[in-house]
């Protein structure tokens, strides 16, 4: 198989999409919407993957490869300034637009083996739009093979009544691919250096152009304003959901259900309406997730209820068939196997042990009270019951066993098998639940 390299232009800064956020970098399901498009072309076995920025955008991409274009000069320029790059490269070059987040890899590959088949210069996909938006028209000759793509603003009336569309995706021979270049020119609407009039070039000069036509209406949309970005996040919303159902997810209303592409669900969790599950969330087997549930890189352990109204943060881990109930918020916390935060509780840089039962109200205060001071842990051990209302000023820990009084600030620690509390002021009875066991 012919070597394949892919060029990813991803330069512009997309000016309808009224933003300060440069187009390609917005966020779709935990992912820019460039990070879509390369992630895709990896798949389908590109490899170097070039991406092309902007001086404003190269470095928003550490790690990858990239070449700048350094002034906006169309498409064309942009695909010309990975040359250098690929200098050396003798194969196949895949050149996508990076604001084409619905692209997959088995279209990718359906385009890559007609032209592995058909070894033309160029093979272009193409598609037919539900309507006819403002994108190149394929232009056939008489024995309907492809001989030009013309930009809409640069059209016939008759040319504009075409439906075939191009997709902005090609697959060039690599010596195809500079030769054209070098022979394009501004001599359009905008005054810009286009990569579809490399089309034209190569045929005028006798070299073969292949179309691969798709029937999927969706895949090659480009995103260009607000209103095209959430429409393609709602796609992918659904292809992500399917995915998990089909691996054995139970997601009970899917359209209300917004699950980034990196999270983990395990078969046989629910996951209720109304859900968000953001970054490196996980959700083990048979746990229960919503409604009305946000989760950002938390872990949901085996058979742990959450929610409704519930938002677990960062660094939370419930363990196996622990509980954050209604209106209960968790940050950096550890909530051990068979504990529960079941309600109106603030929960943050906390270790809670396993069988503990957080009252009502309940509050870690852990903010410093000093400037330049880190926030400090609260520890409450196994078998607690605290009493509704409890604040814990940290850093201090709860043995296990111990019993807190309702309404308590907990300034001190409180040993093993205690009862504490008792407002205006903490007291402690040491060995009070053990004593009320031995009765």
């Amino acid at each position: 198989m012919t070597p394949l390299a892919a060029v990813v232009m991803a330069a512009g800064l997309g000016t309808r999409m009224r933003s300060a956020t440069p187009k390609h970098l917005h966020p779709l399901l935990g992912r820019r919407m460039v990070d879509w498009v390369t992630g895709a072309v990896r798949t389908a076995g590109a490899d170097p993957v070039v991406i092309v920025v902007s001086e404003e955008t190269q470095d928003a991409f550490p790690g990858e490869t990239t070449a700048v274009q350094r002034d906006p000069r169309g498409t064309g320029d942009a695909a010309a300034s990975a040359r250098a790059t690929l200098e050396g490269f003798e194969g196949d070059v895949l050149v996508a637009s990076g604001d084409s987040p619905l692209l997959t890899p088995e279209l990718l590959r359906e385009l890559v083996e007609t032209h592995e088949r058909e070894r033309p210069a160029v093979t272009v996909l193409s598609y037919e739009p539900p309507s006819r938006p403002p994108y190149g028209r394929i232009v056939r000759d008489d024995a309907d093979g492809l001989s030009a793509i013309v930009e809409a603003r640069d059209a016939t009336p008759e040319q504009l009544a075409i439906d075939e569309m191009a997709a902005s995706l090609y697959v060039f021979s690599s010596a195809d691919l500079w030769w054209a270049l070098e022979h394009i020119t501004t001599d359009n609407d905008q005054g810009e250096l286009y990569l579809t009039d490399t089309i034209g070039v190569l045929v005028a000069d006798g070299r073969t152009a292949v179309v691969h036509r798709t029937n999927d209406p969706r895949s090659p949309d480009g995103v260009n304003t607000r209103a095209e970005l959430a429409a393609a996040a709602a796609t992918l919303r659904d292809r992500v959901n399917a995915a998990h159902m089909a691996a054995g997810a139970g997601i009970v209303d899917p359209a209300s259900t917004w699950i980034d592409a990196a999270v983990e669900l395990e078969a046989d969790c629910v996951i209720h309406p109304f859900t968000v599950l953001r970054g490196a969330s996980s959700v083990a087997e048979g746990a229960e997730v919503g409604p009305h549930v946000v989760a950002i890189d938390a872990s949901i352990g085996p058979r742990s209820l959450v929610g409704p109204f519930c938002y677990l943060r960062p660094g939370t881990v419930l363990e196996a068939e622990a509980k954050a109930g209604t209106f209960v918020e968790i940050k950096n916390t550890r909530v051990g196997e068979g504990a529960k935060v079941p309600h109106l509780s603030y929960i943050g840089d906390a270790d809670i042990g396993e069988g503990t039962n957080i009252g009502a109200g309940g509050v870690t205060a852990n903010y410093p009270h000093r400037p330049g001071l880190p926030k400090a842990r609260t520890t409450i051990g196994r078998n607690v019951r605290t009493g509704i209302h409890n604040v814990f000023v940290a850093p201090v820990q709860i043995g296990d066993d111990a019993w807190l009084a309702a309404g308590t600030v907990i300034t001190e620690d409180v040993p093993p098998g205690s009862l504490a509390g008792f407002p205006p002021r903490q007291v402690i009875k040491e060995g009070y639940v053990y004593e009320q066991r031995d009765d």
